[in-house]
């Protein structure tokens, strides 16, 4: 296969790499055997240096082994970025489980629904997200609830004025840890720091990360140890003048997404680099975090480098330290690229991929030739081509438009207990993506249309199809259906159109009420439309293309 992109490399990128054959936990235990008392992470001040991570991660192991959690059984973590995130996360590796991400912001539905399609009896959650849990744990599969607060991560000084600041915030909840509710920082400090020796192939599943995939219904992406070792190696390949033991990551991109996990987290502890932990995106708080603690490598979403772009102070901190910077999740706008680099000295890229793949697949060279618009060129060990829509297996010519298919060692094993929708999108040794791309002359990719349907807002894939059985849940409503409505920085908004039943009265705020509790805060639609009648074609489907006009029409 011809792969006009090799020329387009920047220097000591491989075309091609061997992977080890190990675990994903692996990329931890060596950095904590090289660089023992380096800083692994940083949160709010406190070090947790790799030697004492590795430990803590065995200890995490054994905690779950004790509660009964065997090799193959699925562990829900429901964590923001916390040091006790990273411990569960490599905690649950090292005991041969299963690891299933959880978003913090799901409502009670999204969350049963996950927990449910998994089979996970074990959750590792913040005590703050108990409640939620409380609610829907007689409707799953849980048997063990290990809480912890982010009170348990920071240093004894701001430990001892959280209770003040959470109580102030609404954000303050004390729950008596009594069996199947435990306390993870207490059981663990109980627990051996020796390896649990418990045998893990690179061929096991290591994650199910939840996701629409091309079709928006909730599935779980297979993932074994090999995929996200290889994708974590692919990205270091791409990007050779990361030095080892010398870079300082900010992680602020949340790790229950594939693309902070891969590109981020792992990637930061295979090169024995300082991770510096926020748990949520302020401005402020990143601005000052990146220079105090002179962050060299920032993995973000364009509304990131948006907001930072726009601060109000932004020329009074100094970003001079940040060298190379993932744009991910969406497009990077030229001018907000341009922008920041200005600002920073830095170099912003845009990158691509999918969950299905690890999820990297296209980066734009960090040093090389660049090309607006463009999603970059495949990684080192991918190939990547245009067929036709209509069939799939007729290979197009350059510059024609068509579907977007990868292959490489990154891409999924299918989707957990979905055969049929795994077969759809994996055929031949290829990953069938659902976007629309070209490919031009020299092998860089540009993406021309997104997923069927699909609406990406502020780094966030939303399906219609999920905010549209919402709406249908309200009583009043006849008929919906939501489009997304191009914005210029956060990628599009979500409006909904809806018919009421006949003889009745319906306001947008009862809408928007309804919607804000069976969806997370991102999926809540900005707009409501009423209408009488929707369009349609002679068969009864929706004409989302024609909303769409109107919408434009306007502008």
């Amino acid at each position: 296969m011809d792969r006009p992109w090799l020329k387009y490399y920047e220097q000591n990128v491989p075309e091609s790499t061997q992977f080890p054959s190990v675990p994903v936990y692996q990329f931890l235990d060596d950095s904590a055997l090289r660089y023992p008392s380096l800083c692994a992470i940083l949160f709010y001040g406190k070090r947790t240096s790799y030697q004492q991570l590795s430990l803590e991660s065995n200890r995490f192991s054994h905690l779950l082994a004790k509660l009964g959690v065997r090799k193959g059984d699925r562990v829900a973590i429901m964590l923001p970025n916390v040091p006790q995130c990273v411990i569960a996360y490599y905690g649950a590796l090292k005991v041969g489980a299963i690891v299933v991400m959880t978003n913090p912001l799901y409502v009670e539905r999204e969350l049963q629904v996950q927990l449910d399609d998994s089979g996970a009896e074990t959750i590792i959650a913040l005590d703050f997200f108990y409640p939620l849990i409380e609610k829907i744990k007689h409707k799953t599969s849980l048997k063990n609830i290990i809480l912890t607060s982010i009170r348990d991560a920071l240093p004894w000084f701001l430990s001892l004025l959280y209770p003040i600041k959470a109580k102030k915030e609404g954000q303050w909840i004390q729950v008596q840890k009594v069996p199947p509710v435990y306390d993870m920082m207490e059981l663990m400090k109980q627990m051996p720091s020796s390896d649990l020796n418990v045998i893990v192939f690179p061929t096991d599943l290591a994650l199910l990360q939840y996701t629409g995939g091309t079709t928006g219904t909730p599935k779980g992406v297979m993932l074994t140890h090999q995929n996200l070792v290889v994708n974590t190696i692919q990205c270091r390949k791409w990007m050779p003048s990361l030095i080892e033991k010398k870079e300082v990551f900010l992680g602020v991109i949340p790790f229950f997404h594939v693309y902070g996990m891969s590109t981020c987290m792992n990637l930061a502890i295979y090169l024995g680099s300082t991770l510096v932990l926020l748990p949520r995106f302020t401005t402020r708080d990143v601005l000052k975090t990146i220079q105090k603690n002179k962050v060299t490598i920032f993995m973000g979403v364009q509304a990131m480098y948006v907001a930072i772009n726009n601060f109000s102070t932004i020329k009074e901190h100094d970003l001079s330290s940040v060298r190379v910077c993932i744009s991910g999740a969406g497009p990077l706008h030229l001018e907000v690229q341009r922008c920041f680099e200005a600002l920073t000295g830095a170099k912003l890229v845009e990158g691509f991929g999918l969950s299905e793949a690890s999820p990297v697949t296209h980066v734009i060279p960090i040093d090389g030739k660049r090309k607006e618009g463009s999603i970059g060129l495949p990684l080192p060990n991918t190939l990547a081509k245009i067929v036709d829509i209509e069939t799939g297996m007729e290979d197009l010519e350059v510059g024609e438009v068509g579907e977007l298919i990868v292959q490489g060692p990154q891409v999924m094993q299918g989707y957990w207990k979905n055969e049929k929708e795994t077969e759809d999108v994996l055929r031949d040794g290829w990953l069938y993506t659902g976007d629309m791309a070209r490919m031009d002359e020299d092998g860089y990719f540009f993406i021309v249309d997104r997923k069927k349907d699909m609406i990406k807002t502020k780094g966030e894939n939303v399906y219609p199809r999920e905010v549209e059985e919402a709406l249908f849940r309200h009583p009043k409503i006849e008929d919906a259906v939501v489009i997304g409505i191009p914005e210029k920085f956060s990628g599009e908004y979500i409006k909904a159109y809806v018919v009421m039943k006949e003889g009745v009265a319906l306001t947008v705020d009862e809408v928007m009420r309804h919607c804000g509790t069976e969806l997370s805060k991102f999926k809540v639609p900005k707009e409501i439309e009423f209408r009488s009648e929707l369009p349609k074609t002679i068969i009864g489907k929706v004409l989302r293309r024609v909303l769409l006009e109107e919408e434009m029409k306007k502008r």
